[in-house]
């Protein structure tokens, strides 16, 4: 798949914990007290709030439909020490050779001022327009105390820059943007500011762009990335041109900048997010709110880990375990290349014989059955005391077992023929 072609993973994400009377222009509300307090009891005394990450951001969004989930992120909560304390670890992570190579890398592309990206994205994004000139370019200080106050300053840097009515570089600028109810902050690579008024999200990434193409999956992963940055500037750009007067606006092209082919010289491509925002904003829409699903949790549910000094986790797991069921969950093999707790999930999954364990395409042709016991039971004999049998009308019933008829069949047919010993000679 050629880059320009597809659809644009590293999001930091911090909690906030300021009262919303502070909150930065454009920013979602914060938690009420009371929610703020009931997140700390479920994450245990003196624990911090565990930060979001690219891969935990997007599976929050393709996956709206897991209420675990939606609490455990929302509350802040370690999924990966959770899963280790339960006897299933996650096994999948960035190696550190591959963050020390992409930090490299990045701080080549943003070298002398950002020169060269500023050129790669006038030569993408703005051909025919005068290029900016490096001692033009404003790169203003983002540096605040805690991901709050960067956000607000990040804020009303874009504001200074788009009134300005010239080129700026914001060097990771920190954005708030609102989570199942609860607000985050998420931090994109670059923004940069054109004199137009409107603002444009760039991704640096490691992996390599050969003859113009990069790896479908990895661009289609860096989309669902930026789309994300793209709806947590949008609420900043509608406060701003307020404030300026300008028609600001946030581009639905992003720059995706890469190694091109096997050296370690800067390119990049520009590319569409529209569909991935478009899904993005629908997706955290249909989240639960976190206050809502905590509403309905026992009032002793703590996922307190009890940790030592030195880290080790000293809660019994079957208590754990017992803490954790008490949210559902919705578990599909895609998990396993996204959460951290899929492991328990699809063990907990197997053990009840849920069909989602098949797969969600499965899931949605099996229609009313599910467990594999009542797909074995819809797939046997009309007098068969399955629960599936109940219903000969439904129609996963009549497939499965026209499938078992034709299975039946082909068992009980004659053996398949030996090989025959004269072959007819080539003509």
């Amino acid at each position: 798949m050629s880059v320009p072609d597809a659809r644009l993973p590293q999001v930091n994400v911090s909690r906030d914990s300021r009262p919303a009377s502070a909150a930065p222009p454009g920013a979602p509300p914060t938690p009420t007290p009371s929610l703020r307090q009931r997140l700390t009891e479920l994450r245990g005394p003196g624990v911090r709030p565990r930060s979001l990450d690219a891969r935990a951001l997007a599976a929050l969004a393709a996956n709206p439909g897991c209420r675990r989930r939606a609490l455990l992120d929302g509350a802040g909560i370690d999924k990966g020490a959770l899963a280790q304390a339960l006897g299933s670890p996650a096994a999948y992570g960035q190696s550190q050779f591959a963050i020390v190579r992409g930090n490299a890398f990045e701080a080549r592309v943003k070298a002398d001022g950002g020169t060269e990206l500023l050129r790669l994205l006038h030569e993408r994004l703005a051909p025919g327009t005068p290029p900016p000139e490096p001692e033009t370019v404003a790169t203003p200080d983002l540096s605040a105390a805690g991901p709050e106050g960067r956000a607000a300053r990040t804020a009303l840097a874009l504001r200074e820059a788009t009134a300005a009515g010239g080129w700026a570089l914001l060097d990771h600028p920190m954005l708030a943007v609102e989570v199942a109810g609860s607000p985050a902050y998420v931090e994109p690579d670059a923004v940069v500011v054109h004199p137009d008024g409107s603002w444009t999200v760039v991704e640096i990434k490691s992996f390599p762009m050969i003859d113009g193409s990069a790896d479908a999956a990895k661009v289609g992963a860096a989309a669902r990335q930026a789309a994300v940055y793209v709806l947590a500037l949008e609420p900043v750009a509608g406060h701003v041109g307020a404030h300026t007067g300008r028609a600001v606006r946030v581009r639905d092209r992003v720059l995706l900048v890469c190694p091109k082919d096997f050296s370690n010289l800067p390119t990049a491509a520009a590319v569409d997010v529209r569909k991935q925002l478009a899904t993005t904003r629908r997706q955290l829409a249909r989240l639960t709110r976190v206050e809502e699903i905590a509403a309905t949790l026992p009032a002793e549910t703590t996922f307190d880990l009890r940790l030592t000094d030195d880290g080790t986790a000293t809660r019994p797991p079957e208590e754990l375990a017992k803490a954790v069921e008490t949210v559902d969950a919705a578990y599909a093999p895609e998990c396993l290349a996204a959460c951290e707790l899929a492991f328990h999930c699809r063990k907990r999954s197997r053990q009840d014989g849920a069909v989602e364990a098949l797969g969600r395409g499965v899931r949605g042709e099996l229609g009313g059955l599910r467990t594999i016991e009542e797909v074995l039971a819809a797939a046997g004999p009309e007098d068969a005391s399955g629960l599936g049998a109940s219903d000969p009308d439904d129609p996963a019933v009549v497939a499965l077992r026209r499938a078992a008829a034709l299975r039946a069949e082909a068992l009980a047919g004659t053996a398949v023929p030996t090989r025959r010993t004269e072959e007819a000679g080539c003509r």
